[in-house]
C-alpha cells in the first residue's frame, strides 16, 4: 500500500503497473486530455484523408495504367503501407517515450504527420516527374504510418497518467473521440472541395487543399501541447531513476502475453471500424443494389454520435468499473454483425442507421472507452509506452487487412454470412482476451 502525498489517502499497490501515488488534479488532467484529443484529430485527419484520396484520385494521378482497376489496386496498396509501418512507429516512439518522456514524442508525431501530409498535397504527379511521383507518395505514406503508430501510445499515456483517479476513462476517451473528429473533418474537407470545384479542377488542384491545410492543424496541435507538462507518473519514475535501457525488448521479454492480449482485445474495434466504414462501401457497391450514398449517410450519423457516446461510456466506466465494458461491448458487436449486413442488403436508411449504431456506437464505443486506461495499467511505467504502444500499433496493422480478408471470404462463398461470421468471431476473440487480461490490470482502478 502507498500513501498519496497530495491527499493523504492510501492507494493499493497495483498489479502490472507502477505502485506509486499519483498526484493529479482536474486542471492538469483536462489540459492533458485536450492535448491528446487535438493531436489525435490531426493525426487521424491526415491518416484517413489519404484513404479517401487513394480511392478517388491517386490512381490516375500517381499510378496511371491502361487498366483502371490496376491503377486503383496500386493506389489502395499505397494506402495499406501506412498500416504496415504503424508497428515501427510504435516501437520507435515507445522506446524514446519510455526513456525521455511522452510529451516530447507527441510534439514529434504531430509535426511529422503535418509535414508529410502537406508534402503529399504539394507532390508532383506521375505526368510531371514519372516514377518518382509514386515512390515519393509511398515514402510519405510510410512516414504517416510511423507517426500515427507512435501517436496513440503517447496520447493515451499522457491522458491517463495525468487524469484524476475518478475520471481516468472519461478523460482518456478524448483519444478515441479525436479519431472520429479527424475522420469527420477529412470527409468534410474532401466533400467541400468536390462541391466547390469542377471535376477537372478537383483532379488538377482541388484534392490538394485538404492536404496542404494539414500544416495549420499541426501547428494548432503543437501550440496546445506546448502548454502541457510531462505526465505525473513518468515524472515520478524518472526522478527515482526507474528506467530501462531497452524498454521494448524488456516488454517483449517480460510481458509477451500482455502484448498478445492487447492485440486480441483490439480486434473488436478493428473489425467493427473497418467492416463498418470501409468494407461496407465495397460490399454495397459490388454485391447489392443499395446506393453508397445511403451507407455514407448512415455512417456519418454514427461518427457524429460517437463523440457524445464515448464520453458517456467513459463516465459510466469511471463510476461502475471497466471490467464489464469489455464483455458487453464485444458481445453487442458480435450480435450486431448479422443484422448490420441485413440492413446493408435492405437498403433503407433507418435500418442502416440502427445497424451502424449497434455496431459502432454500442459495440465499438463501449469497448474502446476503456482501452486507454486498461492497456496503460497492464504495463509498468518504465516500459508502458513501448509495451502498450507497440501492441496497439501492431493490432492496427492486422486490422488494416480485415476488409481484404472479408472480401476474399465473400468472393469465395458468395454470401455475406461469411463476412458477418468473421466480424462476430473477431469480437469474441476480443471478449476472451479482455477476460484473460483482466488479472493484469491494476487493482485500484478496476
Amino acid at each position: 500500500m502507498s500513501t498519496s502525498p497530495a491527499s493523504g489517502t492510501v492507494i493499493p499497490d497495483g498489479v502490472g503497473s507502477n505502485p506509486r501515488p499519483v498526484a493529479s488534479d482536474a486542471k492538469s488532467g483536462r489540459r492533458a486530455a485536450l492535448a491528446s484529443t487535438v493531436g489525435a484529430i490531426v493525426d487521424w485527419y491526415d491518416f484517413f484523408l489519404y484513404g479517401t484520396a487513394a480511392a478517388v484520385v491517386f490512381g490516375p494521378l500517381f499510378f496511371p495504367s491502361g487498366n483502371e482497376v490496376v491503377g486503383l489496386l496500386a493506389s489502395m496498396g499505397s494506402f495499406a503501407v501506412g498500416f504496415v509501418f504503424r508497428p515501427l512507429g510504435g516501437a520507435i516512439f515507445g522506446h524514446f517515450g519510455d526513456k525521455y518522456g511522452r510529451r516530447t514524442m507527441l510534439f514529434i508525431t504531430v509535426i511529422m504527420m503535418g509535414i508529410a501530409s502537406t508534402a503529399i498535397g504539394l507532390l508532383p504527379t506521375y505526368a510531371a516527374i514519372g516514377i518518382g511521383a509514386p515512390i515519393l507518395l509511398v515514402a510519405l505514406r510510410a512516414i504517416q504510418g510511423i507517426a500515427v503508430g507512435g501517436e496513440w501510445g503517447g496520447a493515451a499515456l499522457m491522458a491517463v497518467e495525468s487524469a484524476p483517479a475518478n475520471k481516468r476513462n472519461f478523460f482518456a476517451t478524448g483519444v478515441q473521440i479525436g479519431s472520429f473528429v479527424g475522420l469527420l473533418l477529412g470527409t468534410a474537407a474532401f466533400s467541400l472541395m468536390t462541391a466547390l470545384t469542377t471535376e477537372e479542377q478537383f483532379l488538377d488542384w482541388g484534392w490538394r487543399i485538404p492536404f496542404v491545410i494539414s500544416i495549420l492543424f499541426a501547428l494548432i496541435g503543437l501550440w496546445i501541447r506546448a502548454g502541457v507538462p510531462e505526465s505525473t507518473e513518468f515524472t515520478e519514475a524518472k526522478s527515482d531513476h526507474e528506467e530501462t535501457r531497452a524498454p521494448l525488448a524488456e516488454a517483449i521479454r517480460t510481458s509477451p502475453k500482455k502484448i498478445l492480449a492487447v492485440i486480441g482485445m483490439r480486434m473488436v474495434d478493428q473489425s467493427t471500424f473497418y467492416m463498418g466504414f470501409t468494407f461496407s462501401l465495397a460490399y454495397v457497391e459490388n454485391f447489392t443494389d443499395t446506393p453508397t450514398s445511403t451507407v455514407l449517410t448512415a455512417s456519418m450519423v454514427a461518427m457524429i454520435l460517437a463523440i457524445p457516446f464515448l464520453g458517456l461510456w467513459g463516465s459510466l466506466a469511471d463510476r461502475f468499473g471497466r471490467k464489464w465494458f469489455y464483455v458487453v461491448g464485444p458481445l453487442l458487436a458480435a450480435l450486431s454483425a448479422a443484422p448490420f449486413f441485413m440492413a446493408l442488403n435492405n437498403g433503407e436508411l433507418l435500418p442502416m442507421i440502427l445497424g451502424f449504431m449497434a455496431l459502432i456506437n454500442l459495440g465499438h464505443n463501449i469497448s474502446t472507452c476503456v482501452q486507454q486506461s486498461w492497456f496503460t495499467d497492464m504495463f509498468d511505467v518504465r516500459i508502458r509506452y513501448s509495451g502498450a504502444g507497440f501492441a496497439y500499433a501492431l493490432a492496427g496493422a492486422v486490422g488494416g487487412f480485415i476488409p481484404l480478408i472479408a472480401t476474399a471470404l465473400l468472393a469465395s462463398t458468395g454470401s455475406w454470412m461469411a463476412a458477418a461470421a468473421l466480424l462476430a468471431a473477431l469480437c469474441l476473440v476480443a471478449l476472451v482476451s479482455g477476460l484473460w487480461s483482466y488479472k493484469w490490470a491494476s487493482q485500484e482502478h478496476r
